[in-house]
């Protein structure tokens, strides 16, 4: 549920914050918290990699375990459902039958008192996490592995799902949210159901101050920029950047120029594009 204000001031007037009411009202687990230094987007030597960021209110990162797998058939009960400064979604802290606590990203509609499990075959409900052969066709999914001994990295943000579109062979073929239909090994665990938090992308954010406590810093249109700084820069006044198509800072098409390898080693894994084109 998305909250609004009064437009007391200009920034008010169009800020919308989520309403937290599902969350649960205590402070993170000590154990399972650690301390994050900033680098302000520099690299080990001190050389921006990655613009437009520094500042921000300070953050204490939570350990979130995107595996599990190490806690086979060990029913776990919800505690806590939290808000993570680190991430769009919210998380559970989940504690095992064992004693031990853990986090993970909280799915669509769980709530404190329920109980999950990771197991290679278990009850298709939101938050059990089993390997792909053994969920049915059509359900959603989330915190997909790649390489089944990694951690779950696909398909993490608020909102999210992925859909199970069949199961052929030695692979599985999941419709990721972008549309693009994927192969990914049947050994591979992912988490039945759908990322909570859906409501982030409707969040306003109002003012630029919000903004600077998220950590990130203004962006300066290149055509304002002198030709040195970006290739839009330079002329007299207000006059357009003067080239056919837009160019990043460092020389390269902006828009719709294709980045990806074509012979990057992940590319036979991708069924069908996004736009619908088969491979």
């Amino acid at each position: 549920m998305i909250k609004k204000f009064k437009p007391t001031t200009p920034g008010r007037r169009q800020m919308s914050v989520a309403d937290f009411s599902i969350l649960t009202k205590k402070k993170p687990e000590k154990a399972l918290i650690v301390r994050i230094k900033k680098n302000s987007g520099r690299n080990n030597t001190g050389r921006i990699t990655c613009r437009h960021r520094g500042g921000g209110s300070n953050r204490q990162y939570r350990l979130v375990d995107f595996k599990r797998v190490d806690k086979l058939n060990i029913p776990a009960k919800v505690t806590a459902v939290e808000y993570d400064p680190n991430r769009t979604s919210y998380i559970i802290l989940a504690q095992y039958r064992d004693g031990e606590k853990r986090y993970h990203l909280a799915p669509e509609g769980v709530k404190v008192g329920d109980e999950i499990v990771t197991a290679e075959k278990a009850k298709v409900k939101p938050g059990n996490r089993m390997m792909l052969k053994n969920i049915p066709v059509g359900f959603e999914i989330f915190n997909i592995q790649i390489d089944p001994n990694r951690g779950g990295q696909m398909v993490r943000t608020a909102g999210s799902s992925a859909k199970l579109m069949s199961v052929d062979g030695d692979y599985a073929q999941v419709q990721l949210p972008s549309k693009e239909i994927r192969l990914f090994q049947l050994n591979c665990y992912a988490t039945v159901g759908k990322v909570s938090n859906s409501e982030h992308a409707l969040v306003k954010i109002g003012k630029a101050g919000r903004k600077r406590h998220m950590g990130k810093r203004p962006q300066v249109r290149g055509k304002v920029m002198n030709p040195c700084d970006h290739p839009h820069g330079g002329g007299e006044g207000g006059c357009p950047i003067g080239l056919k198509h837009p160019k990043t800072p460092w020389g390269m098409p902006a828009l719709g120029y294709k980045t990806r390898k074509k012979k990057k080693t992940s590319g036979k894994f991708i069924y069908r594009t996004r736009k619908g084109k088969l491979i």
